[in-house]
């Protein structure tokens, strides 16, 4: 099969014939049919991750099942699928209760793995964690839930409980902001976006933030303090900078709820947070990651219904490639995977 091949760390990445793999025994081999370019991608790319080289990326995908394993028991050839980013081993108590995205023996395609910037890619534990796509859903939305969307979606949803009227800020407008943007607009909340690109806040509000601030030097926790009366009751913070997350907490009212998705990568694994604040105010900090197959139902039935929206934040379809030469460039090219005017890129391996 064809494949993205990381053969070092911050090197130019090839694509290359590579031998295509076969299903293990409580797992299936997909088709992909299409997979996003992240920002979690870069990550793993830059160094961020421990990973086993040569490589391959990508996390969040959707395609066919080609094969199965003679241990399955839900699922044929020809289904089509997507996967949550983090994979469960399908036998822990925490999978056992639903909770895949914690489970201690996780698989992360890209990471943990060979990923989805590849033709074809293996899902161990097919039974705990394949999601069926529902019909009228294409590959390039299905792609978009596994992690951006279904990972903004949890944040709101599963993490800070968000309530129709409350006010959330959600800091950062790219993939998963403008997710959790359409999914909080959708629950009757609020929702305040805030970005360094107009472009995105132009995006934003498309898809329903009632309010946008661009964040060129702006104070943000006080200008959503202006706007809010007082500060959001929800903040998120989908960049993950020090930055980023300290300003989303510092915008939230008295006994309000912080949700971290943002990976915050630093050189000691630490990060500094106003503390002083959550603890005078009573603030309850969160953190998420991702969303179990087992999480789905709710959010694939606000999508039949057409109350979500995932397939509006796909901007682009492109092929290996390309992609190859974006990949390395999602840093040196500020918001690049993002601020176009609809969001996400995505790759359709099967393109030449």
């Amino acid at each position: 099969m064809r494949a993205m091949i990381m053969d070092a760390l911050a090197a130019p990445l090839e694509v290359r014939e590579v031998p295509a793999p076969t299903a293990p025994d409580d797992g299936v081999v997909i088709e992909v049919h299409a997979t996003g370019l992240c920002k979690s991608d870069w990550h793993a790319w830059i160094g961020h991750d421990d990973i086993a080289l040569p490589h391959v990326p990508g996390h969040e995908f959707a395609g066919v099942i080609v094969e199965v394993g003679p241990d399955v028991e839900n699922w044929t050839v020809g289904a089509r699928v997507t996967v949550p980013f983090v994979m469960g081993c399908g036998e822990c108590a925490w999978c056992r209760s639903g909770n895949a995205q914690v489970c201690p023996r996780q698989e992360q395609p890209g990471f943990t793995q060979w990923g989805s910037f590849a033709e074809r890619v293996v899902v161990r534990a097919a039974d705990t964690n394949l999601v069926a796509i529902p019909d009228g859903v294409s590959f390039e939305a299905a792609a978009a839930l596994g992690c951006r969307f279904a990972t903004a979606f949890r944040a709101l949803t599963g993490r800070a409980r968000v309530r129709a009227g409350e006010w959330v800020a959600v800091v950062g407008a790219g993939g998963v902001g403008l997710s959790a943007v359409m999914i909080g607009a959708a629950l009757g909340a609020r929702v305040i976006a805030v970005d360094r690109t107009p472009a995105a806040l132009e995006v934003a509000r498309r898809l329903g933030a009632e309010h946008t601030i661009l964040a060129d030097g702006t104070d943000v926790p006080a200008s959503v303090a202006a706007v809010t009366d007082g500060g959001s009751h929800v903040s998120i913070d989908a960049v993950g900078s020090a930055q980023t997350a300290r300003d989303a907490v510092l915008s939230l009212r008295r006994r309000g709820r912080h949700v971290q998705v943002g990976l915050l990568p630093t050189a000691d694994g630490q990060t500094p947070m106003p503390m002083a604040r959550v603890i005078a105010w009573e603030l309850d900090l969160f953190g998420s990651h991702g969303m179990a197959a087992a999480d789905y139902p709710e959010m694939l039935d606000l999508i039949a219904r057409g109350v979500l929206r995932p397939q509006e934040l796909v901007q682009r379809v492109v092929g290996l490639g390309e992609a190859a030469d974006l990949l390395p460039r999602m840093d040196l090219l500020p918001r690049m995977d993002t601020a176009a005017p609809a969001g996400m890129t995505m790759i359709d391996p099967r393109r030449a």
